[in-house]
């Protein structure tokens, strides 16, 4: 483990590989490991429509399928983007709505395109997954996360909270604003107001026996694994992962000058997110930054963004020399 900078600025305690942590949109590839592994049990099918298991959803997204959400062509809007949720977000920081209310702040707009038609990041689409598993399972989301991914891969330090705490230790995430002191955001925001599209909380420990299991394709079979990795080129994570991104079903294939790795990066206040594997899941590098900075940051911003991102093409080099 290599660690730069504290996990808490006021005691300048280092980061742990124990330490929690948002995950992000990284929670996005847990939610393909639930939805492909019911997949793989005959639960579920991939040409399973949101209109199938959720009857009661918006006429227009009724034709959307498993696949189409998993690879983000579905062309369901993102709710994050829509009118009113901001608002309703500043409202209520640190106590979410129920997940299905989510999508109600896109239930009266059209498909922004015709399904399969082109590729959209959308944080939507992994709530109608979410949704979709519990109406296939009868059970809730939270407990097929854990029958499905956390059990069988050891993760005993991840969990998706509906509030705003972390266990300890933490790995404090910080909103830095020059020349203000940085802000300790790590309990900003209630876990629930991303869900299955971003609420997870893990520890690096936790998060690289995950990326290792879902890339080694432990959590379902050899079959599902390579429908998971028919990749639309040019598909990228939120944010921008390293070298040349393309999408899957909830995976993402970055191509790189060391070599090609899988996984999903993410990004939430007070923290950016990278996981990833070789193609069999023996060498993997996760990178966490107590910061939240993507592709679209400004100034000093897009600075350190950039030096991220040579700092993941570092680690995945590093990884598969060591393969």
């Amino acid at each position: 483990m290599h660690v730069g900078g504290v996990a808490d600025v006021g005691t300048g305690r280092e980061p742990t590989a124990d330490d929690s942590m948002r995950i992000a949109s990284v929670s996005k590839a847990f939610s393909g490991g639930v939805a492909l592994s019911l997949v793989d049990r005959g639960a579920m099918s991939l040409n399973d429509t949101v209109g199938k298991r959720l009857p009661d959803a918006p006429d227009q997204f009724k034709p959307v399928t498993l696949r189409e959400l998993l690879n983000h062509t579905s062309g369901i809007p993102d709710f994050i983007n829509a009118k009113g949720f901001s608002d309703a977000l500043s409202a209520s920081l640190d106590k979410a709505p129920a997940p299905r209310q989510l999508i109600d702040y896109v239930r009266a707009e059209p498909l922004a395109f015709a399904p399969a038609s082109r590729y959209e990041y959308s944080n939507s689409d992994n709530i109608f997954v979410g949704l979709m598993v519990e109406a296939a399972t009868g059970k809730s989301y939270v407990d097929e996360l854990q029958s499905q991914v956390l059990g069988p891969l050891g993760l005993r330090h991840t969990s998706l909270p509906s509030g705003t705490g972390l266990p300890a230790p933490l790995f404090h995430g910080y909103d830095v604003d020059p020349p203000m002191p940085p802000e300790d955001v790590s309990n900003l925001l209630a876990g629930g107001w991303a869900w299955a599209s971003g609420g997870i909380v893990s520890t690096p420990r936790d998060l690289n026996s995950f990326i290792r299991g879902y890339v080694g394709s432990k959590l379902f079979s050899h079959n599902v694994a390579q429908k998971q990795r028919h990749f639309i080129v040019a598909g990228g994570s939120e944010p921008t992962g390293p070298g040349g991104n393309s999408a899957g079903l909830a995976l993402f294939r970055y191509e790189t000058s060391c070599g090609t790795v899988y996984g999903h990066t993410g990004n939430t206040p007070g923290y950016t997110q990278f996981a990833a594997a070789s193609p069999d899941g023996h060498r993997s590098v996760t990178v966490a930054m107590s910061l939240q900075r993507t592709q679209t940051s400004q100034d000093a911003g897009a600075g350190v963004y950039a030096a991220l991102q040579r700092i993941w093409l570092k680690a995945v080099c590093a990884a598969l020399a060591a393969h």
